[in-house]
């Protein structure tokens, strides 16, 4: 076993060279986390909470999730074998029951066809490529591309997320995903075009780092 990382009071193994978990991240997991546990999302059981966690790497926010809230199933998806290997990994390593979760190998939620959650975790690669010069040199050394760039303005993903998202929540479902602080008006603005419920968060650092979405659907690029 490689380099390991806290991400909240989990354990996770770095190994495969997957995006290792932000503080940033870090810090609105655990805002979401305690939104859930206390608001309970509109009232949802907790026990019948489904999940999921797309672009998923390490799997560090649906662990994170399992861990911190009991009886919540969860499924992780991402494209990158290493990844997959690396989120099994996770899971052992901080003694998450089988019967919890389930791995896809997919391209966003191509694989998932057509299965609905209560809650979608979101961390896609938004960094443009404009701004590279901006990136740490070690952070580029360190980190898998596919996992940090989305083209010319950082949207790529973003966009492509946002149009399937609505398919695949449950009555009530809700968003939760991470962004680059100069994203905020084009996201705001694919949301208002559709007349959505959203909610821009400010990260430790003041700036606006993450959002909830309730009742995306139907989204278009």
């Amino acid at each position: 076993m490689g380099k390991i990382t806290r991400f909240l009071n989990c354990r996770i193994d770095l190994t495969q060279k997957v995006f290792e978990p932000r503080i940033e991240t870090e810090f609105w997991v655990e805002k979401a986390i305690d939104e859930i546990a206390i608001v309970q999302l509109d009232n949802w059981p907790i026990a019948k909470l489904s999940i999921l966690d797309i672009f998923a790497g390490s799997g560090c926010i649906g662990i994170a999730v399992l861990k911190n809230i009991k009886n919540v199933k969860a499924d992780f998806a991402d494209i990158s074998n290493k990844a997959i290997e690396q989120i099994k990994v996770n899971l052992k390593l901080n003694k998450i029951q089988k019967d919890r979760y389930k791995i896809y190998k997919s391209n966003q939620f191509q694989d998932l066809k057509n299965k609905k959650y209560d809650i979608i975790f979101a961390n896609p690669p938004y960094i443009a490529l404009d701004r590279i010069s901006e990136v740490q040199k070690e952070v580029l050394q360190k980190e898998p591309a596919t996992a940090l760039f989305a083209e010319k303005d950082g949207m790529f993903w973003i966009k492509k997320f946002l149009k399937e998202a609505g398919k695949h929540l449950n009555k009530n479902g809700a968003v939760y995903m991470e962004f680059d602080p100069l994203q905020k008006e084009k996201i705001g603005q694919i949301f208002k075009k559709e007349k959505f419920k959203f909610q821009f968060r400010k990260d430790q650092f003041k700036k606006y780092r993450w959002l909830r979405a309730q009742g995306v659907s139907n989204l278009v690029s």
